[in-house]
């Protein structure tokens, strides 16, 4: 029998309507079985990087948040784009995560979704944050990139739903093939 996968989904978004906050709620229903999908706490409790605050200790969100990933089998980053690149408080978090001991997100199976209402789907943003995670040794997966652009026309903001079927289909197959990297790399 084959071991039930955890996985952490980090949520680049703080703001309560966002479309990603749609779909980072709408994964587990989209998991295939034997894959467990849970949200991890919000980055927005991370105060912003400080060297002399870590100096006086990693706070515990940011500790509880590594234990999470660290003893997860795999991450899912879901995040918006902001002036074409990583929101801020997606890279805060991240550089706190990064001076955690041991290095939560190394070697760990990772995949990316970005939504966006414009035509490239939050592209850019996509690529800045592969390149942070290739320094924090994450196995990021390649393909399928997840992502979705002119997301008004796939989405009920007011239901809090992804009303486009293909669109629902894709993420349920990069979930899929982070499964397959899990345990290759696993």
């Amino acid at each position: 029998m084959t071991k039930e996968l955890h996985f952490v989904l980090l949520l680049g978004s703080l703001r309560r309507a966002s479309l990603n906050r749609i779909v980072a709620e709408t994964l587990p229903s989209l998991a295939p079985q034997g894959v467990r999908i849970s949200q991890l706490g919000s980055i927005g409790d991370f105060p912003l990087y400080d060297q002399d605050v870590q100096d006086r200790g990693i706070p515990r969100s940011v500790l509880d948040m590594a234990e999470q990933i660290a003893s997860a089998d795999g991450v899912i980053i879901v995040t918006p784009e902001y002036n074409y690149s990583v929101p801020g408080v997606l890279k805060n978090a991240l550089d706190w995560l990064s001076r955690v001991t041991p290095q939560p997100l190394a070697k760990k199976p990772l995949a990316i979704q970005t939504v966006s209402p414009g035509m490239i789907g939050g592209a850019r943003a996509q690529y800045h944050l592969r390149q942070i995670l290739v320094f924090l040794d994450a196995y990021v997966l390649n393909k399928p990139e997840v992502m979705i652009g002119q997301a008004a026309s796939k989405f009920d903001v007011d239901k809090g739903a992804i009303t486009d079927q293909g669109t629902r289909d894709f993420l349920a197959r990069q979930i899929a093939a982070l499964v397959e990297l899990t345990r290759t790399v696993g």
